[in-house]
């Protein structure tokens, strides 16, 4: 019976590959046409409890094993006394034989075919059973134009096993997924979630998702783990600010001759380490700052850079960093035990071989790092263009991790984590909400608070990413999001 995902769950993420591999497995154990009525009856199940009043379903079938579920789904509808119309873009001489067999039932059940799409209304409901994880080629043609009336149609619209258009991998996209009916929008997984689904523009392509594993299950390695919170650590009565560790947020860059004050990104991250829990926080500003007190957080503490002790802090260093992070980096790289570099520091290492190859070592120190690149960042330390990140945003994080012996946090939809010898993340939690000046800032000092606490790197960033997207989803829909309330959201 399919169910819903909840952001709360973990679920292992199987890629096209994999799931191809499942499949072939699970029907040579089977009798012949089993996974297909199994995947035909749970699309017709969420079709019914999705739109009980819907006077008609329409159903647009391809020519392959995804038309074939949306066939055997209409003959399911058919025997429950709904109207089901079909357009199928396979003929009956050369489709798959489990989608003929379908095909053959749905016919013999009297479902009616149409050459045009019907006229729907907002209860009523269109399934994509169009291609899946079929996709090889951008749709086209009589494809494209159906898929247009279910974008801009009033009624309900449910995808079975992947959005027509959508790579089940990487999520990239052929077509747009933005329009006015995205709450109305579903999409039934089958037999596995697909990484694709959660990141780039799945999330937008999938609407609400649902999962059914058509009662098979698999031993096969999944590619990625999605995200949930973790446990919360528990914090005994007998324990001090000692406990909980030492921040100190390195950044903030103030230069009154180029009129420039970052000093704010410094302060959000710096902010979010306290309210993260950290034990205490200390702020170094770089450049001509004279800002000894943030009367909004007084329990901050201001420090020169050079005061620091670096060895016995968890140190953040970028956020607002601008071009005074170069002269502290060197020393943080060789000295920091715990380190998360965000935003200019990213852009320095990017532009610094020498930085480079004092990142790549930390780990054979036994330094722990994070890095929490947004697409553009990522970009410049693979020496490639963000829309190459973002077409494999799984594969880059990985590269990334691999590259600098790091822990990294790839933002945007569907955040990546990932870690050496690690299987990665991607993280359910978050809106566009997010999308707004100072939130990476905040992530940052989220991180090193957990990673202050005594939590490993991956685990202190897997859950810090978690928690920071959860917020955005529970966030009053009247009252403004912003970087400064989400460092303080209690």
């Amino acid at each position: 019976m399919p169910r819903l995902i909840h952001a709360h769950e973990m679920h292992p993420l199987h890629d096209t590959a994999a799931t191809r591999r499942i499949e072939h497995t699970a029907a040579a154990q089977l009798p012949a046409h089993t996974l297909m009525q199994r995947a035909g009856l749970a699309v017709a199940r969420l079709a019914l409890a999705l739109t009980p009043h819907a006077r008609t379903i329409w159903i647009a079938c391809g020519p392959g094993n995804n038309g074939g579920d949306g066939l055997e789904a209409a003959m399911h509808l058919r025997h429950w006394g709904l109207n089901p119309i079909v357009t199928w873009l396979g003929d009956a001489a050369s489709t798959p034989a489990d989608a003929r067999a379908s095909y053959l039932r749905a016919r013999d059940a009297g479902v009616r075919f149409a050459e045009e799409p019907p006229e729907l209304d907002a209860d009523d409901l269109c399934i994509d059973a169009l291609l899946g994880i079929g996709a090889t080629r951008p749709p086209h043609a009589r494809m494209a134009e159906w898929l247009g009336r279910m974008s801009t149609g009033p009624a309900h619209r449910l995808a079975v096993d992947v959005p027509t258009g959508l790579n089940a991998d990487t999520g990239s996209a052929t077509i747009p997924y933005i329009d006015a009916h995205l709450p109305r929008h579903h999409t039934l997984s089958l037999l596995t979630l697909k990484p694709g689904l959660f990141t780039m523009q799945g999330r937008d392509a999938c609407g609400t998702l649902w999962f059914d594993d058509l009662g098979i299950v698999t031993t096969e390695e999944p590619v990625a783990l999605l995200n949930a919170p973790g446990m919360q650590a528990i914090r005994p009565h007998a324990s001090h600010k000692g406990t909980w560790g030492d921040v100190a947020v390195v950044g903030g860059e103030s230069d009154a001759a180029r009129g420039i004050s970052m000093r704010g990104a410094a302060l959000l991250a710096a902010r979010a380490a306290l309210s993260s829990g950290a034990g205490r926080v200390y702020v170094s500003l770089l450049g001509d700052s004279d800002l000894l007190l943030d009367t909004a957080a007084p329990a901050l503490m201001f420090r020169r850079f050079d005061a620091l002790d670096l060895s016995a802090l968890t140190s953040v260093c970028g956020c607002g960093g601008g071009e005074a992070v170069d002269d502290v980096l060197p020393a943080l790289l060789a000295a920091a035990p715990r380190l998360v570099l965000d935003a200019d520091a990213l852009n320095a290492i990017a532009r610094d071989p020498k930085l480079k190859i004092s990142l790549a070592n930390r780990g054979a120190q036994g330094h722990a790092t994070v890095l929490t690149p947004h697409p553009l960042e990522a970009a410049r330390l693979l020496a490639c263009s963000a829309a190459e990140v973002q077409v494999d945003r799984l594969a880059c994080a990985r590269e990334l991790a691999r590259r600098f012996g790091s822990t990294v946090v790839l933002k945007g939809s569907g955040t990546v984590i990932a870690a050496p010898n690690q299987l990665p993340y991607i993280n359910p939690t978050g809106n566009a909400r997010l999308a707004t000046a100072g939130t990476g800032d905040v992530l940052a000092g989220m991180i090193g608070a957990r990673m202050a606490a005594g939590m490993d790197a991956f685990s202190a960033a897997r859950i810090a990413v978690w928690h920071h997207g959860h917020f955005a989803d529970v966030w009053p829909e009247t009252l403004p999001l912003t970087a400064e309330r989400l460092a303080t959201p209690a």
